[in-house]
């Protein structure tokens, strides 16, 4: 008997493996791409082999039907979508991104749809749908992120810094003036880790977070699981995007719920 009760006061003491969890709080978005007119399952950034997306969430790739999947998961407040077309140069999504804000209006979308100038980012900012997301993998030019930081105004851009594996996409220039191109909220983009099982890359987060404490760095490619979660934290992310995790089911409601941050950036 007294072996039995000293068993269970180790137990109940011991901390549960859930408890770290509790303390990283993070902005997480739930990541739409769309192809050809549908959501599609990212894999690495091998977009020519990208097909419709399988969930265990809905049924169907249409955006409309793929969105109120994720709310229906999750309250999410914000939802990063890839144009993927237009990023590509092969026409856009633009009648489906606005659907989808009329249909979730409280939403605030981060959009990449392939801007890389001035008409380009002023062509997006009238049709009012959501906050620009600039790709450095478009841009040939570094100077335009000083311009597009102050004519956005209250609608600030997303800098998404893409990475293929080690090789930086985009104009080197980038990444060494932080504080002339960033703005206040930029992705770490490894495209080789996205819908893969390799896991984020955390060396990344780190080496972008230290080069610019100021801005809120995001985790993007590769999140799996709460682990994964706990380990962009740590690393000084502020949110992470995520996809494949959400429609597989391994990152349910539970999960989710122990990282979000309250008081969600906007």
């Amino acid at each position: 008997m007294y072996l039995r009760l000293s068993f269970v006061t180790l137990r109940v003491n011991r901390p549960s493996p859930y408890a770290l969890h509790s303390v990283a709080k993070l902005n997480l978005i739930p990541v739409v791409d769309l192809l050809k007119g549908q959501v599609v399952h990212a894999r690495e950034g091998r977009r020519a082999e990208y097909r419709p997306v399988q969930s265990r969430l809905c049924r169907g790739a249409k955006a409309e039907t793929v969105v109120d999947a994720l709310l229906r998961l999750h309250p999410f407040r914000s939802l990063y979508v890839a144009d993927l077309d237009a990023i590509q140069r092969q026409g856009s999504n633009l009648d489906i991104l606005k659907q989808v804000h009329r249909r979730f209006p409280h939403l605030d979308l981060w959009v990449d749809s392939g801007i890389a100038d001035e008409p380009g980012l002023d062509a997006w900012l009238r049709e009012n749908i959501g906050r620009p997301v600039i790709g450095s993998e478009t841009l040939l030019d570094a100077e335009f992120m000083s311009f597009a930081r102050n004519h956005c105004a209250d609608l600030s851009p997303v800098l998404s810094l893409d990475f293929f594996g080690d090789e930086f996409k985009g104009p080197q220039a980038l990444l060494a003036a932080t504080g002339l191109y960033w703005p206040k909220r930029v992705l770490a983009m490894n495209l080789r880790r996205v819908g893969s099982d390799a896991g984020p890359d955390v060396v990344l987060i780190e080496s972008l977070a230290a080069k610019a404490p100021d801005c809120a760095v995001y985790a993007a490619g590769g999140i799996r699981s709460i682990e994964d979660l706990e380990r962009v934290a740590a690393g000084g992310a502020a949110g992470a995007l995520i996809a494949t995790a959400l429609h597989d089911g391994r990152l349910g409601s539970p999960e989710l719920s122990q990282f979000m941050n309250p008081a969600q950036e906007r």
